[in-house]
């Protein structure tokens, strides 16, 4: 039996692989069908993670939208939206930020080492700090949350977290969704960043499934031998 939760990871992307623009605004890559589908991956995870740059950026609240999913996990006897997870070097996080405010569930935020004493400072009112060495190990954080109960997590952004995750080989699984334009700006954030990873051309990811969605097309990747086991 694994020592660490079953790993999501979740990603839409323009044609040319990239996660965002380099402009202001959101860019909008999926569609409101592909939007129910994540939130229904959402409602059957135990914890939802993105990186620090993320909520910086973004300001992502991460709850489960639909009050019928909200419900049937209250009914499993779980919360109604999934903990909250976070990965940080620096600890430059605001407690304002909707990741810490929104929900009333879990929150946790995993630090390297030199910005714990930082890090508790600033958001340890508002969430469990925990650390997770200097540089951050991504082995012991999934421990760590395994032994917090968590049995599968969705990984949802962004690129530094796809790249670290899906290079140590620590993903069971890749829902990748491509949205029908291009975005053409080298600039802009990327999927993955640079990196070595465990599929390549000798070694291919296997694909499961193929799902159009609107306009969008869901690629989902078996990338480990537990695959579909959660």
């Amino acid at each position: 039996m694994s020592n660490r939760p079953y790993v999501i990871m979740s990603c839409a992307a323009s044609i040319d692989g990239y996660i965002d623009d380099t402009t202001d605004a959101r860019l909008m890559l999926s569609n409101d069908a592909d939007f129910d589908r994540v939130d229904e991956v959402r409602a059957g995870a135990d914890a939802i993670l993105v990186g620090s740059n993320t909520i910086r950026q973004d300001n992502p609240r991460l709850l489960v939208r639909s009050q019928v999913r909200r419900d049937a996990r209250v009914a499993r006897g779980t919360g109604a939206t999934p903990a909250k997870v976070t990965i940080t070097g620096q600890g430059d996080l605001d407690p304002a930020a909707q990741f810490f405010t929104s929900g009333d569930t879990e929150k946790i935020v995993y630090v390297a080492s030199a910005a714990l004493d930082k890090t508790r400072e600033g958001v340890g009112a508002v969430a469990s700090v925990v650390d997770a060495g200097d540089p951050v190990d991504l082995h012991h954080v999934l421990t760590d949350l395994h032994t917090r109960g968590i049995g599968t997590l969705m990984v949802e952004g962004g690129g530094t977290m796809h790249t670290q995750f899906l290079a140590a080989g620590l993903a069971d699984e890749l829902h990748l969704v491509v949205a029908p334009f291009f975005v053409g700006d080298p600039a802009a954030p990327r999927f993955v960043n640079s990196g070595s990873f465990p599929w390549n051309r000798d070694h291919r990811a296997r694909l499961h499934e193929v799902t159009q969605i609107g306009d969008c097309v869901l690629l989902r990747y078996a990338l480990s031998d537990r695959f579909g086991a959660r």
